[in-house]
């Protein structure tokens, strides 16, 4: 069942939730990173650990694992969506938007704008009260894209690798 439909141009696509069936388009969505060219956790020794995932995302309703479907079948984009509940803010939900990817030869159309809006809109449907997302510090591509789609760097990140 589709989540949404998104023209642009002449041009449909769908974003459904992903199954099982994708998962290898979306790991090579996500493997085709260029700050991922020299990691090897795509490789097929790793689909347990991919399987794994994606099960845990399927089975939690706070979840989706979003395929964009084009027109012949393909998968040509994702993004994960989590609704976390919170005590910040009044008791506020917020939703995380992560892994954004768009197939190469997608890339500048509109189409992850017009994916980015709808994960909006779903926030707002599912009563969340901010939209927050992460981008590495080196993708000032996506920097700039994802301020003129009214996000602001509003905090600084801090991760540990474990």
């Amino acid at each position: 069942m589709p989540l949404a439909t998104i023209a642009i141009g002449d041009t449909s696509f769908i974003l459904r939730r992903a199954v099982r069936d994708d998962l290898e388009a979306l790991v090579a969505l996500i493997a085709a990173d260029a700050l991922r060219a020299n990691d090897d956790s795509s490789a097929p020794e790793h689909l347990a650990r991919y399987e794994r995932a994606f099960a845990a995302i399927d089975a939690d309703p706070a979840q989706t694992l979003v395929a964009v479907e084009a027109s012949d079948g393909s998968v040509v984009g994702t993004m994960q969506l989590t609704l976390i509940p919170g005590l910040s803010r009044g008791g506020a939900s917020r939703m995380q938007v992560e892994a954004v990817r768009i197939a190469d030869r997608l890339r500048g159309l509109g189409l992850g704008s017009a994916m980015i809006r709808w994960a909006i809109d779903d926030a707002r449907a599912r009563g969340a009260a901010l939209v927050q997302l992460t981008s590495d510090a080196r993708r000032t591509d996506a920097r700039r894209f994802y301020e003129r789609l009214g996000f602001e760097a509003s905090h600084v990140g801090f991760k540990l690798f474990l």
